[in-house]
């Protein structure tokens, strides 16, 4: 019988710059080694989703952690109102994402658990960061969940920061899974044709799965963008991908 028991708690780490930052961690109650996930959560932010997110691949036998990317200019505020104050302040910059980003792999990678492989996965804003991660963080392996805006520009009144990152794909060094719905509008599926090109053109390692009658948050079981098929077929995806790319 496996031993499933897990120890949640929210912690500090150091971030870009050397800030301390919230974070949601979650850990096997068995000894390592083993990989770690980093968790980045979407644009309405550090929420119960995303937490949910952060234990389930710590079931899944991962060391994982999620970063309250809207920590400083919104400590303590419920995830909606946090996500307001920071689209307000101007979102957040991707040097700024990478630096915390690099601090949580890294709070991973110190952990007496540790195999020394990262995975980092994720959705909507942070399936685009996902790609930005892969091309400037230390991971071994990356899930973009329908991120919009890494290959189109974004329409007026989303956050400056979130320009395409086209030029970003010769950077990559992680291998990247792809999952995306096809009734998606950011991204489209021209958009994750582009996506895809620029990535064979560039020799990156990647595999993309693309779902019919799935659009934007269909993993999102509390949204009515849930698609169940789509969603158990994409976990299973993932967790192979990690399963490859993370062990040893």
């Amino acid at each position: 019988m496996g031993y499933d028991a897990v120890l949640a708690e929210t912690v500090g780490i150091r971030g870009a710059g050397g800030d301390l930052v919230e974070a949601y961690t979650a850990r096997p109650m068995a000894p390592g080694p083993r990989g770690g996930v980093v968790v980045v959560h979407h644009l309405p932010g550090y929420d119960r989703e995303n937490k949910e997110f952060v234990r389930r691949f710590a079931v899944m036998g991962y060391d994982a952690i999620c970063v309250n990317l809207y920590s400083r200019e919104a400590p303590g505020l419920p995830p909606a109102e946090a996500a307001k104050v920071s689209r307000e302040a101007g979102w957040v910059p991707d040097e700024r994402f990478a630096g915390d980003a690099s601090g949580a792999a890294r709070w991973l990678r110190d952990l007496p658990t540790s195999n020394g492989k990262v995975g980092l996965i994720g959705h909507c804003s942070g399936g685009r960061q996902s790609i930005l991660a892969a091309a400037e963080v230390d991971v071994d392996a990356v899930v973009d969940c329908y991120g919009g805006f890494v290959v189109e520009d974004p329409p007026e009144g989303l956050p400056k920061p979130m320009v395409p990152l086209r030029h970003r794909i010769p950077d990559i060094t992680a291998p990247v899974l792809g999952l995306f719905g096809n009734d998606d509008a950011h991204p489209s599926p021209a958009h994750v044709d582009e996506l895809e090109k620029l990535l064979q053109d560039n020799g990156k390692t990647y595999e993309f799965h693309r779902y019919d009658g799935a659009g934007h948050s269909f993993f999102s079981v509390d949204r009515p963008a849930y698609r169940v098929e789509a969603a158990l077929d994409g976990w299973e995806r993932i967790e192979t991908w990690f399963g490859t790319h993370l062990s040893g």
